[in-house]
Order: structure tokens, then sequence, then C-alpha cells
């Protein structure tokens, strides 16, 4: 199903610039390096146009959102468009706090995103839903997508996507990835991939490759990141548990599977739903 993504991904090594937080820069760089592309992190408003223009992908992520950074993520995203780069938003909090919501509905207004990446109460404050309130980063358990409510958030994020003209992906229990015609439901990971900071930044980096890869084939590309993503914690979780280690370990892990995910490995592995 994602052979091609993968390939394209290993044979361009592409070339990803994030703006991103400094919770989890490291754990980004190093996925980058574990999925077959290539990192480089820059947040200075004198250098962003210029990197972004070297660059197969640009990921904008507001997990430690200032005022310094804001302007750089502007210039950078009008830089990317200007050049038909992939841009990817991860909208981490986005409900937590004013700067946060005014930062991604102008990020919104000011840059064309291909995708957009978040949980569920992220994504709702992105469309100007979100009722439920927020858990800071997480997202708050009224937003759980589970199997009873799975139609309705369906429905609910491919409205968003067409609205937004750009692929929507949402993280939790069951993942949805939509561009407004085609759905993918995905059954992988595991909860415990919740108990180690990153691993949603982790995903909208791998994002910015496989997009950044495969620019005229965004919404498989952005399925095939979450896809690969979600296997890798599964297999570390179950090396975690076979070697008695703890979470420490599950990162380390989730890394060097991710190392190792080629295209057999996703066919074979890949729990996927497709709606048409």
């Amino acid at each position: 199903m994602f052979s091609e993504i993968i390939k394209n991904v290993k044979k361009s090594t592409p070339l990803v610039h994030n703006i991103t937080n400094y919770v989890t820069v490291n754990d980004c760089a190093n996925i980058l390096l574990a999925c077959g592309g290539s990192p480089i992190m820059a947040d200075d408003i004198e250098e962003v146009e210029e990197i972004t223009s070297i660059c197969s992908a640009l990921v904008i992520n507001i997990g430690t959102l200032n005022s310094r950074t804001v302007e750089s993520m502007v210039r950078a995203g009008k830089k990317a468009n200007e050049l038909n780069i992939p841009v990817i938003l991860d909208p981490v909090g986005a409900g937590a706090s004013k700067l946060r919501r005014d930062t991604t509905f102008r990020l919104l207004d000011e840059v064309k995103f291909s995708v957009v990446r978040g949980n569920m109460s992220e994504i709702k404050t992105v469309g100007k839903s979100n009722t439920g309130g927020t858990r800071g980063v997480d997202a708050s358990i009224a937003d759980s997508i589970i199997e009873e409510n799975i139609d309705e958030a369906v429905e609910y994020i491919s409205s968003l996507s067409k609205g937004l003209s750009a692929v929507v992906a949402v993280t939790g229990a069951i993942d949805i990835v939509a561009d407004g015609t085609k759905t993918y439901l995905i059954r992988n990971g595991h909860p415990i991939m919740g108990k180690i900071t990153g691993t949603g930044c982790m995903l909208t980096s791998t994002i910015g490759a496989y997009c950044g890869a495969n620019k005229n084939n965004i919404i498989d590309a952005a399925a095939a990141a979450v896809c690969a993503i979600g296997l890798s914690g599964e297999l570390a979780y179950e090396k975690m548990k076979k070697n008695d280690n703890g979470t420490s370990s599950l990162r380390s892990y989730l890394i060097d599977f991710m190392s190792k995910v080629d295209d057999v490995m996703l066919k074979e592995g890949a729990k996927v739903e497709i709606r048409q």
C-alpha cells in the first residue's frame, strides 16, 4: 500500500527544516535520521527563509512557543509556499493559552499547510469547535476517539480538511488521516507511547520527511508516516516488555524500529481501513 512512499523517502533522503520545541528537538532530529530523512533545526528570523529554500519540507511545531519564533514561523512558511515546499503544522497545546490560539490562527491565515497534525483537542481548537477544554498538550478525555464515536470523528475531520484545504491527521487510540475525499483509519500504536515525551512531535517531523519525498501524494505520505510510527511503537513496547525495561528504553526502541521500517515491514504490520 505504501511501498512507493517508503522507497521514495529512502532514495531521496529529504532534508526537513524544523522550527520545533526545545523539549523534543533531539528526538525529532533522531527520528528523521532513523526514517531516512535529514534534519536541520533553525528558528532565527535572519536565516529561516534561506534554510527553508534548500529543504524538501518545513515542519512548524508550537510546543514551546515564544514571540520571537512566531515571526520566524510565518516568514519560513511563506517562503515554503512560494517554493511549493510542503509545510506541516503541529499546533501543540493550541487550546492551552491565548498566545497559542492566536498564533495557530495566524499561521493558518498566512501560511498554506499541506498537513495539520494533532490530537483531537488540538484539532478541535484549529476548527474553532473545542468546547471540552484541554489538558495542556494532551487531549481531553472528552475528545478521545474510540470505536463508538469513530463515524462522527471521521465526518468532523473530513469536513475540517476540506475547509483547510489540507490533510488533517489526528492521533489517538485510533488515528485518522483525511483530505476531504479519502480517509485512513489507522489502528497501529500502543497506549504506552503516551508515557514518553515527544512521540507526537516525532510523528510530525516524520510526516515532514514522508511528504517532502512524496510531494504529489500528501495524503498517502501522511498516512504512511502515522502507520510507521505506530507500528514502531508496538514493536518497541514488545521489546521493552520482553527485556523488562521501562519507558526510557521505549524511546530508544522506537527510534531503533523506525530505522528498520521498510515497505515490506509496513505492508505486513499496517492496520489500515480506508473510507472514500
